[in-house]
């Protein structure tokens, strides 16, 4: 989870300018799905429940953040264009930075420098 290293890094470096939250959304790589090698076993969520259960993974790998689920209708993961991941700052309600889609548009060293400039 190299990627939650970074997130959680970016967390610690800029809670004092910034609050920080996880929606998680549908699993992008459920093992009933696109799966590959080395990943946690998750399968398609068919119900909250499901989506809960998944969620209480990444919780226990210590955020650092607070954890929401989207709804089943994906409600979050359609309006912010989030699958399979994506980072936001907000302020004020407003988005003021808009990354790209990951996993290659996946950029936490952008949001640490737009964040920097906040300090």
């Amino acid at each position: 989870m190299y990627k939650l290293g970074e997130f959680k890094q970016l967390v610690r470096d800029f809670s004092d300018v910034a609050d920080f939250l996880v929606v998680y959304i549908a699993e992008a790589h459920s093992t009933d799905g696109w799966a590959f090698a080395n990943n946690i076993a998750i399968k398609r969520h068919r119900n909250l429940e499901e989506r809960l259960s998944a969620a209480r993974i990444l919780v226990q790998e210590e955020t650092l953040c607070p954890v929401v689920v989207d709804s089943m209708s994906d409600t979050t993961c359609v309006k912010y264009g989030a699958m399979p991941e994506r980072l936001y700052i907000l302020q004020a309600g407003k988005i003021i930075y808009k990354g790209e889609k990951g996993p290659w548009g996946y950029k936490p060293q952008e949001v640490h420098s737009f964040l920097q400039k906040m300090k």
